[in-house]
Formats: structure tokens, C-alpha cells, sequence
């Protein structure tokens, strides 16, 4: 069980021409996101996508949550909101759409782990009704009380939140939005409530393992200003049943289907829980020695280890009784060309030991 707390990156965008702007700059298609059947974007639902250039790399990855007709939150990585709020500007057009950085208005905190429901439902005014109906990628309540539905989600002690099922670990969990003078309030409503059955504080570090080890990109790492394309987020993409056209037009789109020889990012996890170093370049290598790639990403998920050959996480249902994980390294490469599950790459660090093998590392 863990939480932490962040000042919110998130701009409203607001205006009749607010969904069709987003269409324009945003990967995923808000009139095909939700769920199996790929049902439009409607109130009190969010969705993960980037934004692109128009040469198809990652200006930033999003959440793009639906408050209202006309009316949306974009959510981004921390100190991207003047860049992401210049890059829809310039692309408004005739859109009769505003764009407001509310980076100074709110605060985030964060609280993931199976315990997170029984802590919140200690501090939430009415918790059963507030998680009722709330699948993932869904949301109730509002930070600004005026709102319509502003005060659907109150702590007890009187603020009102926007109660997101989300968050970026891979655990059951939620993200809370709400007035950035009121996080401290909120804060240490929570510690109370949490300190009694083991809630712990812990920094976007110990979030980053949790991330890595849940296939979840790092912005800026993990995908950047290369082709988004070839990825493990390729839910994030309006992919067409053919898998070979996109079901609509947006920012980047034609340099994505028409980049020759891009390259490919891969999930690996290691043998053990000793990571390899990214700060200067980790080089992959195949089988053969040849060099294919960089690692981009590398942590010790200490959830989960290896039992018979099988990976198992703390919270696999079918973990062996009496499981006890000692932790395995994990997280991404960029590479050449498209590799196999199970295949086994290695790493070397180049400013150490060009010649020192690392270890191996199957997909």
C-alpha cells in the first residue's frame, strides 16, 4: 500500500470546439475509446493517449478526462502543461475552444494497493455511493464545487474531490484530484486513516518500479521524439480493424504509417533483481554479439520473481502458496528490429566494460 503527492499538471479545455481539437491532437479516437465495444468518451470517463508531432514522436503522454459536454481535463507529465497547452493553441484554428493551465489550482494525491478502498472509504462522505459503478479509466466528482456535479465526491472533512479510478503502478487504486490549497487537508486525512493497517508514503521512485514492472511508459524515457509506433501501447493508437490504417486523422498520423524501418520497443525482464544503469547508454546485443539497441528503461520490481521458470506477482491468483518474491529486473528496449517473446538479449554498459556482458534478459 503506498501514496504520494504531486502539484497536478492539468489543463481545462473548454468550448464547442473542444472535442474536435482534442480529435486533432490527440493519438486515440474520443469517439471509439471506451471499453470492449470501443463506445465513445462521455462523461465521468478519461482515456490514455499522447500527443504528437507532426514527424510522429512524443511531445507527451495524457489522460483526457471528460467532464461535461464541452468541457475536458487534459492530465500531463509534471512541467509539460505550458508546452502542451502551446501546442493546442497552435493548432486551434477556427475551434472556439479556451485553454487553461491549472498547474498553480490543484493537487494530485495518489493512493494504489488492494487497501486503498477501505482507507478512502474513512474519510469519504458516503464511499459506498462514491465507488459504485466506478470501473477503471472512470471518475465521479469535481474539484470546484460550482460545478454541476461538484459535490458527488466530499471528504468528511469538507473538501470536495474529482475521485479518479486510475493511476500508474498497475495496482487497484485512485487518483484524487482537488483545490491545491485543500492537499494538505487532504493529506493528512489520509495518513490518519492509513496509518493504522500499514499505509506508506513513498516518492515517484518507488512509483517507477511499480510502472516499468506494469508495462507503463516513462514520458521522455520510454517514448519520446521518435515514431509512436511499434510500441506495447498500441491501445493508445485509433488502429482500424486492419491493423494498417488509423480511424481517424490526427497530428503525426501519416508519419506513423508511413515511416520506413522504425524501430521497436520491447518489454524484458531479467533474471534476477540486479538492473543495469541507463544514465549512459545500456547497449542491447543479440545472441549473436551484434548490437540492436539501448535499454530505456531498467528497475528491480521487488513484487514478483520466478517460480519453476514462471514469473508470479504478489498479486498473480495463482501464485504457488506461500509465495515469497525476491524481485526481478525489468522494463524497456529500443531496438532495431522486432524481437520474439522468450527471446534472450544481453546488455553492456558502454562507458564501463564494452566487452563485459551483463547478464541475460529475455523479452
Amino acid at each position: 500500500m503506498s501514496y504520494y503527492i504531486v502539484k497536478s499538471t492539468a489543463l481545462k479545455v473548454d468550448g464547442t470546439g473542444a472535442h474536435d481539437l482534442l480529435q486533432q491532437c490527440f493519438t486515440n479516437d474520443l469517439n471509439a475509446c471506451i471499453g470492449k465495444s470501443r463506445s465513445p468518451i462521455r462523461p465521468g470517463r478519461c482515456v490514455y493517449g499522447a500527443f504528437l508531432s507532426k514527424n510522429g514522436g512524443v511531445i507527451d503522454d495524457i489522460l483526457i478526462y471528460m467532464l461535461s459536454d464541452g468541457q475536458y481535463m487534459a492530465v500531463v507529465n509534471a512541467g509539460m502543461g505550458p508546452d502542451i497547452a502551446l501546442h493546442l493553441e497552435n493548432h486551434l484554428g477556427q475551434h472556439d475552444t479556451t485553454i487553461t493551465n491549472m498547474a498553480d489550482r490543484l493537487g494530485k494525491i495518489d493512493i494504489q494497493g488492494p487497501l486503498s478502498a477501505q482507507i478512502l472509504s474513512n474519510v469519504l462522505v458516503d464511499a459506498e455511493k462514491a465507488f459504485d459503478t466506478l470501473p477503471y479509466f472512470s471518475f465521479k466528482g469535481h474539484f470546484d464545487t460550482h460545478f454541476p456535479f461538484g459535490k458527488a465526491v466530499c471528504l468528511k472533512n469538507g473538501t470536495t474531490v474529482l475521485l479518479s479510478r486510475t493511476g500508474y503502478t498497475g495496482e487497484f487504486g485512485f487518483e484524487l484530484f482537488m483545490p491545491a490549497d485543500q492537499a494538505v487537508a487532504v493529506w493528512e486525512a489520509i495518513v490518519e486513516a492509513g496509518d493504522p493497517i500499514g499505509l506508506i508514503a513513498c516518492g515517484l521512485a518507488a512509483r517507477d518500479s511499480l510502472r516499468s514492472g506494469a508495462v507503463l511508459p516513462l514520458s521522455h524515457q520510454d517514448i519520446g521524439p521518435w515514431p509512436f509506433i511499434n510500441t506495447p501501447w498500441s491501445f493508445a493508437l485509433p488502429f482500424a480493424a486492419d491493423g494498417r490504417h488509423f480511424t481517424k486523422s490526427f497530428i503525426g498520423d501519416k508519419a506513423l504509417l508511413e515511416w520506413e524501418n522504425p524501430e521497436y520497443t520491447h518489454a524484458f525482464v531479467g533474471k534476477d533483481l540486479r538492473k543495469v544503469a541507463t544514465k549512459d547508454p545500456a547497449i542491447v546485443i543479440d545472441k549473436n554479439g551484434n548490437e540492436i539497441g539501448t535499454v530505456l528503461t531498467c528497475v528491480s520490481d521487488m513484487g514478483i520473481g520466478y517460480v519453476d521458470g514462471k514469473i508470479y506477482s504478489i498479486a498473480s491468483p495463482d501464485k504457488p502458496e506461500g509465495f515469497k518474491p525476491r524481485g526481478l529486473c525489468c522494463g524497456f528496449i529500443k531496438v532495431k528490429n522486432r524481437l520474439n517473446t522468450d527471446e534472450v538479449v544481453q546488455f553492456i554498459l558502454c562507458e564501463i566494460d564494452k566487452a563485459r556482458k551483463k547478464g541475460a534478459f529475455p523479452l
